[in-house]
């Protein structure tokens, strides 16, 4: 199996690709799960599902994202990527690999479950959200899906270590730009002007102060990484612009956040006639764990660590969750480059040990 899902990985690492349009990613899945007797599907495009049909009335679903980041590796792997400025630098690879894996032992053995078994291969996990898509079709529906689970790989847990928490597990998230109109005029009649960097300044202050207040059990994040203003030292700003992330779990507390945003910058608005627009986009759902599954799981599989803490990045897989219940997994690759970096890497040792948690979970859940 090691040699297997190597190949599988290896290849798939060598032609990346982003968003919904996957036709390489495609046609390699589907070559591999031609040798399976499953029912393979093409419902959206470049998104594939195998179902293992055990005439039940109940159904396990496993999804593994396909995209790939625009990202330019700066590896010297033979296998490295053949497609200029495109890399799999978020595992992606690996998920494929590992439900691949996953299928060809399934394939062997699937008629003894007491359920139905569908993979779920998606595209546009990082952008546009295919998780999304494939919900609106109604899909999960279609085939009956019970549960669903879904994993990821994770450099700063140990090789091969399987770990979830349940109930808050990564956030839903949002970007936020928010722009100050003022009036520009010379330093030395800045009371002629409308400073809109000394708005700016205030109303980043009072947005902190605001997410301070909430109470430390909600788990959420409220930052601005990046001030523009001005044109020149001695002329007050006409203009600035703040761009941040909005990161919550409960949509009541995100709601919150949002609507002081917008009672904050409408006050500065009042008190020095400036104008100030406000974007807040809608970003994915949060991702959270359904708590009795979750607890069902780590007692019939004790291997599984629980995390203290959930993770403030954001995952499309939560839309699956808002349909049936579900869980997500990290699974660890002690790797010294994060995600997303041009040289990430790990052993693909460490996917046996997401293709054993996904076989346990089918034969006990």
């Amino acid at each position: 199996m090691l040699e297997t899902i190597k190949k599988y990985r290896r290849d798939l690492h060598q032609i990346p690709e982003l968003e919904l349009d996957l036709p390489e990613t495609t046609n390699y899945i589907l070559s591999v799960l031609e040798e399976f007797d499953c029912i393979v599907s093409v419902p959206l495009k470049s998104t594939i599902f195998a179902y293992f049909d055990n005439q039940k009335e109940h159904t396990l679903a496993f999804r593994s994202d396909m995209d790939a980041l625009p990202v330019t590796e700066q590896t010297n792997l033979e296998f490295k990527s053949k497609n200029p400025s495109k890399m799999h630098a978020c595992g992606h690879d690996g998920h494929m690999a590992m439900l691949l894996g996953f299928a060809k032992e399934l394939n062997t053995y699937y008629k003894t479950l007491d359920k139905n078994i569908l993979l779920i291969f998606q595209p546009g996990e990082e952008s546009p959200g295919g998780a999304h898509l494939i919900c609106e079709d109604n899909i999960l529906k279609k085939y009956h899906v019970q549960y669903i689970f879904g994993t990821h790989l994770w450099p700063v847990l140990e090789k091969g270590v399987v770990a979830t928490r349940k109930n808050e597990f990564m956030a839903r998230a949002s970007e936020i730009n928010i722009d100050i109109y003022g009036k520009e005029s010379h330093a030395a009649k800045y009371k002629e002007g409308i400073d809109a960097l000394e708005i700016g300044a205030e109303i980043l202050l009072e947005i902190y102060a605001m997410e301070k207040e909430i109470p430390n059990e909600y788990y959420r994040l409220l930052r601005f990484g990046r001030m523009e203003s001005g044109t020149v030292r001695n002329v007050i700003s006409g203009h600035t612009r703040l761009e941040g992330t909005l990161r919550a779990f409960q949509d009541y507390i995100f709601d919150s956040m949002k609507e002081e945003i917008f009672r904050i910058c409408a006050d500065k608005e009042k008190k020095y006639n400036c104008k100030v627009n406000i974007s807040i986009n809608t970003g994915y759902p949060a991702v959270m764990n359904d708590e009795k599954l979750v607890s069902d799981l780590i007692s019939k599989i004790p291997e599984i660590r629980q995390l203290r803490n959930p993770e403030m990045i954001a995952e499309d897989f939560a839309y699956y969750q808002k349909e049936v219940p579900g869980v997500f997994f990290f699974l660890g690759t002690q790797t010294p480059y994060a995600l997303h970096n041009a040289k990430f890497d790990f052993d693909e040792e460490v996917l046996l040990s997401g293709i054993e948690l996904y076989k346990k979970i089918a034969k006990c859940i």
